[in-house]
């Protein structure tokens, strides 16, 4: 009895999440197949110029333009961006500054504020809970 070993393989849509690429703008061959893991490592390894570009001039899927723009993704909705954009417009954006994207930054770090405020609350109550109790 042999066991086969079966190539995995996903989308063309996961494989460019993984790849934090925006799937409209990668080449046809790539939207119309499947990506199997060893091909997604080999273009996370070894990245053709497509990629390279892709990743430095954009489009950029909305969790990239979040993350540049230093926002969470609902905020970016909350300000009317839908839509994929590119560097440029991302920095134009940055440049601008505007009223939505000044408070969106504000309460982004509110969160993360509130996020190590909590994580070190429950250090301390995980560091009293191993302590003995006389």
């Amino acid at each position: 009895m042999t066991s086969h070993q079966t190539t995995q393989t996903m989308k063309p849509a996961t494989a460019a999440k993984k790849l934090g690429v925006y799937l409209e703008a990668t080449p046809a061959e790539f939207q119309e197949g499947v990506v199997s893991r060893t091909e997604l490592g080999a273009l996370q390894t070894e990245p053709p110029e497509w990629l390279l570009e892709l990743r430095r001039t954009g489009p950029h899927p909305r969790p990239v333009v979040a993350a540049k723009l230093g926002v969470s993704i609902a905020g970016l909705a909350r300000g009317g961006v839908t839509e994929a954009l590119t560097t440029e417009q991302i920095d134009a954006l940055k440049t601008d500054n505007p009223e939505w994207l000044q408070k969106e930054r504000a309460t982004q770090a509110e969160v993360r504020k509130e996020t190590v405020r909590i994580k070190e609350k429950n250090a301390e109550r995980a560091e009293q809970d191993r302590k003995p109790r006389s």
